[in-house]
């Protein structure tokens, strides 16, 4: 176990102004704290946040950083209180410490909720102070570095864990060696025995090639001498779980993968990086499409490097990074190796938060942004845990704004990161001047635009094409309000009718004095009349509420249903609708006089898609007559008066409504024609022609059965209204190869 003294000079040998008073009293506090504790292999406790300070010293991280390593366990598993610590140390230290205890018992493979909830207070205080994320890599690299002390059950969730988040949280922020280092640890738990097969290759591997290794680095160090350039060239061999993870993305063996070894050139300054790219790539042949320019470009996390591959000696093709000394240590430590943590207490020095409008700081700023957006942790970490593993492409906005997004990324995920907004108000885009569906998949140095329209949102489909955690939460957001809104004023329109029918009017007044009748807990009154429209609450409910003295048992002496028609008999008969929907169904007596008249029908939008609207199979298009079916899967359904489905419902479920077209707006409506056409060469582009000279929009063809002569198929199309789709069905029935159309509703 390091001594007091040891750890004291290791900081001062990278930080000769230390606090030295400081690190000793934390060490001596931290000491007597932990004395009757132990470890499971045994070692004093007090072990383990000394290891973690040596750790952080390894990173040159400041005092108070260090003081914290050795603090961060007191308040959680001893006596020490927050205000014990902010008095002996300050408040700055109390702060970290306590930022850490929130999050000491992260336990991401635990119930999903609380895990959930565990990750949103690591953001938070990451949030307030990068350093707390420092001192919890670090805690983690020792507690994976003696895993092998802990359960079998327990060593593996530790590890999954590890995989899940902690090490792509360190590569994210660019601290590449302890990500490196987490993943191999975490690889020889989980999967013993693909870790040993790895490194046994590797091993085999590395015996067999290192003399042409060495003889490659010797040949660029000469060719770069040549030309006056002083350059460290290494060679490098991929992790052992860095290579399994690509066996199994590309499904390929060992020794074909062609970047096993790699070689990295370290020099002074950038104008030597592109002098060492011009020597490469005018010596050797440079394999194509395999050249990346992370300096001029870099990464999100401040990565930067020059990637190539040329095939060298003996046609051997050979991996290349170029980058400065200075940004190899950036490389290796990330936020670490910024002096911004290092210098904290001076003037010209930047908060030790989110300040930074770069690098990690601007990941980790959007990321915290989209949790405090955001109302559900669970969520939230399913999310956070899609971005932690996606590689990315880098697009341009028309005006030059530089753009990072996950690799596989949409134009709805750059919409999202430009603004909210823009996302939610997207209806179309345009990459390099060319209109493109919004789940096109972008590619690095695409320029982007969206266009936008405040009437617009975003539909729920959309969030089956994000990658990002801030789109898709964003759509799942705007979609639920959407939901909520139009749930709410149907319930409104149902409750309003109920007023009408007991002789008031609905008030606003009334409403919100019922609320407290009505309402449990904090429900909003959109929420009880969403309720409603839901089938949760009978809208009768509501009325009692707002009128308590009133004799709610019967309507209104005067009130007369229209069109009743009683069969001889019983009690039950035909209620005849046929002004409001042109269709009978049963009803019993008492649900009679409860339907709505022809006055009282509730306009809907029509859009395909708009939830909480559906249409039903087969469709239906403005003039129609339609019918609408109450389910709480899929909202409203819509069906059009003959559709033969319609029948499956109860009655007390269907609901008078009429179209509620916008003027402004151009839709389409779905239907669908089964054709019976002439078994003949070309027949199925004659109908298609047809359908697009009339302007419609085909959907899907599907045949549904093929005779000798001839084939029936159905044909779904989108058409504007009744009057468009019967111009296409008469086109189609002048048509010679045509035998039959007609509209089909099954």
């Amino acid at each position: 176990m390091m001594r007091q003294y040891e750890l004291v000079e290791r900081v001062l040998s990278y930080d000769p102004q230390a606090n030295e008073a400081l690190l000793n009293r934390a060490y001596v506090y931290a000491m007597k704290a932990h004395k009757h504790q132990e470890r499971a292999n045994g070692d004093p406790y007090f072990s383990h946040p000394l290891e973690v300070a040596a750790i952080l010293t390894d990173l040159k991280l400041d005092d108070a950083t260090i003081a914290t390593a050795l603090l961060h366990d007191v308040i959680e598993d001893t006596d020490a209180t927050r205000t014990e610590i902010d008095q002996l140390f300050g408040k700055e230290i109390g702060a970290l410490v306590d930022g850490l205890t929130k999050i000491k018992k992260l336990d991401l493979v635990s119930k999903k909720a609380e895990q959930a909830e565990n990750f949103r207070k690591l953001l938070v205080a990451i949030s307030s102070d990068i350093r707390v994320l420092l001192v919890k890599l670090a805690d983690r690299l020792h507690n994976m570095r003696t895993v092998e002390h802990k359960r079998d059950e327990s060593r593996r969730r530790t590890s999954q864990e590890t995989l899940d988040i902690y090490a792509p949280l360190a590569g994210r922020m660019g601290m590449q060696a302890m990500r490196d280092e987490l993943e191999e640890l975490a690889f020889r738990w989980l999967n013993p025995d693909a870790f040993q097969a790895v490194t046994h290759k590797l091993e085999q591997l590395r015996a067999k090639n290192q003399r042409l290794i060495d003889e490659i680095a010797l040949a660029l160090e000469v060719k770069l001498a040549d030309v006056d350039i002083t350059a460290d060239v290494k060679g490098r061999e991929k992790k052992p779980y860095s290579v399994w993870r690509k066996m199994e993305n590309k499904q390929i063996s060992l020794e074909k993968l062609s970047d096993i070894y790699g070689f990295r050139v370290k020099v002074d300054d950038i104008q030597d990086c592109y002098r060492v790219l011009g020597v490469v790539h005018t010596t050797w042949r440079q394999v194509p499409g395999r050249f990346k320019d992370y300096i001029s470009t870099p990464k999100a996390n401040g990565y930067q490097s020059i990637h190539t591959t040329v095939l060298g000696p003996q046609n051997q093709r050979i991996e290349l990074q170029i980058r400065t000394f200075k940004m190899h240590n950036v490389a290796e430590y990330g936020v670490a190796a910024h002096a911004v943590y290092k210098d904290v207490g001076s003037e010209n020095a930047a908060a030790p938060g989110l300040q930074q409008e770069t690098g990690p700081y601007a990941w980790l700023r959007q990321l915290v942004e989209t949790l405090l957006e955001g109302s559900n942790s669970e969520e939230f970490l399913e999310h956070t845990k899609l971005e932690l593993f996606q590689d990315q492409v880098f697009c341009f906005t028309p005006n030059g704004r530089l753009i990072a997004l996950p690799h596989g990324a949409t134009p709805v995920d750059f919409a999202y990161a430009v603004h909210t907004d823009v996302g939610n108000q997207a209806h179309g885009a345009y990459v390099n001047g060319r209109q493109v569906p919004m789940d096109t998949r972008l590619r690095n140095g695409d320029e982007v635009r969206i266009a936008t329209s405040k009437s617009a949102s975003p539909p729920a489909a959309w969030e089956a094409i994000a990658v990002t955690g801030r789109a898709r939460g964003a759509i799942r957001r705007s979609v639920r309000d959407s939901i909520r809104r139009q749930y709410a004023e149907l319930g409104r329109r149902l409750v309003a009718a109920e007023f009408k029918r007991f002789g008031e009017e609905i008030s606003e007044a009334r409403l919100n004095e019922a609320l407290p009748r009505l309402a449990a807990g904090t429900k909003t009154l959109d929420d009880i009349l969403a309720s409603v429209a839901r089938n949760e609450i009978p809208a009768r409910d509501i009325v009692q509420a707002a009128l308590p003295k009133a004799d709610l048992k019967q309507p209104l002496p005067n009130y007369k249903p229209k069109n009743r028609h009683r069969r001889a008999g019983g009690q039950e008969g035909w209620f005849n609708l046929s002004k409001v929907m042109g269709l009978k169904f049963r009803m019993s007596a008492e649900d009679r006089d409860s339907s709505n008249s022809a006055g009282s029908s509730i306009p809907i939008r029509g859009l395909k898609g708009d939830l909480p609207v559906t249409f039903a199979d087969g469709g239906a298009v403005p003039g129609d007559r339609i019918v609408g079916v109450l389910t709480k899967e899929e909202g409203i359904r819509i069906f059009q008066i003959h559709s033969p489905e319609l029948m499956g419902f109860e009655h007390e479920k269907w609901i008078d409504v009429t179209w509620d077209i916008d003027p402004n707006k151009s839709e389409r409506f779905p239907a669908r024609i089964k054709v019976l056409a002439l078994n003949a060469p070309g027949s199925l582009a004659e109908i298609a022609a047809l359908i697009g000279e009339a302007d419609g929009n085909i959907d899907q063809v599907r045949m549904v059965h093929r005779g000798p002569d001839f084939t029936e198929m159905m044909v779904e199309v989108e058409v504007w209204d009744l009057d468009h789709l019967n111009h296409i069905l008469a086109g189609l029935k002048a048509k010679g190869v045509v035998n039959n159309a007609e509209r089909a509703f099954d």
